[in-house]
């Protein structure tokens, strides 16, 4: 028998807007309001809103959360300066990924760890296990998530805000009140423009949207699909696409999150200094298609000889470079021209360097 997905508290909200929605995650999620195309337009030349109420938020918390946190991901939270923010990975004994995550430093002995919706399960017992110096508490149910995103985005946000958002630096947050509700307020973001994301009590997000709608006529919510349209662009991950258990950071291009460096041991450090001297077997490449045909998750990518030496991990057309764009793992010391087989016709693609879209080199 299957379960009824999820409501976010924004679900009458989104109904009223006439969203198309979905079931993701286990949770019913926007897809699109009305042109995911003008969505995600929408976040790059001036700002969109999006409900992010699925993602799954578990507290740390005690004397010896940062240590036991340190212990259980492979980055290093203990380093944290209170306020400050890290993108990180919960890695499996073998250095698989288990879940990519943003961890945030509410104060000296509080984390909040941000999971994936797919993932919360795995990384609330995983913590458990883990954490044992530490309470861990999720906090899911207890937090509404809504997010401002695009250049236009900490404008709107400064007219219904008390925080000092220029004074907010990116990966950093802070307590304070958005439409006259207790909020934390970071600077982070998974569209690759700038913005801010607001955890709040799910009694007040409906407020909180409202409030941010009327404090900008123009600012259109955006669903899923421009949301990944926009990470996409970005050269963001996306758990079950660009990672899992069977990809190590090293492998997306994100060894950095690795610290090998930091003096505790942790899960996975053992496979993953190997891994890391080794290096990589196959590497998270970009690809732009020189036709209009799209590449899909799982498309293999080719040879010159037509041999199969990879596969796409995304792909989707993109609307700001106006061409079918995609992600894929190919394998070291494979060289190009390469092909992409879509439905059983060779396509010919351009490798590129990721991101595809980079705001700070705009304009």
């Amino acid at each position: 028998m299957t379960s009824q997905p999820r409501d976010t508290p924004l679900r009458s909200v989104h109904e009223r807007l006439g969203a198309t929605m979905t079931d993701f995650a286990g949770w019913l999620m926007p897809l699109r309001y009305a042109s995911e195309t003008a969505e995600h337009n929408a976040v790059r030349s001036g700002a969109g809103l999006f409900d992010l109420s699925h993602m799954g938020e578990i507290a740390v918390t005690g004397p010896g959360a940062a240590e036991a946190l340190d212990y259980a991901v492979c980055g290093w939270p203990s380093a944290l300066a209170p306020g400050r923010a890290r993108y990180t990975m919960l890695c499996a004994p073998d250095g698989g990924v288990l879940d990519d995550l943003v961890i945030y430093r509410q104060g000296a002995d509080r984390f909040l760890v941000v999971a994936n919706a797919a993932n919360t399960a795995v990384v609330l017992g995983e913590l458990r296990d883990r954490c044992s110096g530490a309470q861990v508490r999720d906090e899911t149910a207890a937090t509404g998530l809504i997010a401002i995103q695009g250049p236009d985005g900490p404008g709107i946000l400064s007219a219904v805000t008390d925080l000092d958002l220029p004074a907010v630096r990116y990966y950093a947050g802070g307590y304070g009140t958005v439409a006259g509700r207790r909020a934390w307020v970071a600077r982070t973001g998974y569209t690759g423009e700038d913005g801010f994301e607001i955890f709040c009590a799910p009694g007040d997000c409906e407020r909180i949207w409202t409030a941010l709608t009327e404090a900008e006529a123009g600012l259109l919510p955006a669903g899923l699909a421009a949301r990944d349209t926009l990470r996409l662009e970005a050269g963001m991950p996306l758990y079950g696409n660009e990672l899992g258990p069977d990809v190590t950071p090293y492998e997306a291009g994100l060894g950095r999150v690795v610290r090998l460096d930091k003096p505790a041991d942790f899960v996975g450090r053992q496979a993953l200094a190997a891994r890391a001297a080794q290096g990589p077997r196959r590497v998270l490449t970009g690809l732009v298609a020189r036709s209009r045909r799209i590449p899909r998750h799982g498309y293999a990518v080719l040879s010159r000889a037509g041999e199969p030496v990879g596969v796409v991990t995304s792909g989707a057309p993109s609307p700001t470079l106006g061409t079918p764009i995609a992600m894929a793992y190919i394998e070291t010391g494979a060289t190009g021209p390469f092909g992409i087989d879509v439905r059983g016709k060779t396509e010919p693609a351009d490798v590129t360097e990721l991101p595809f879209y980079d705001r700070s080199k705009q304009g």
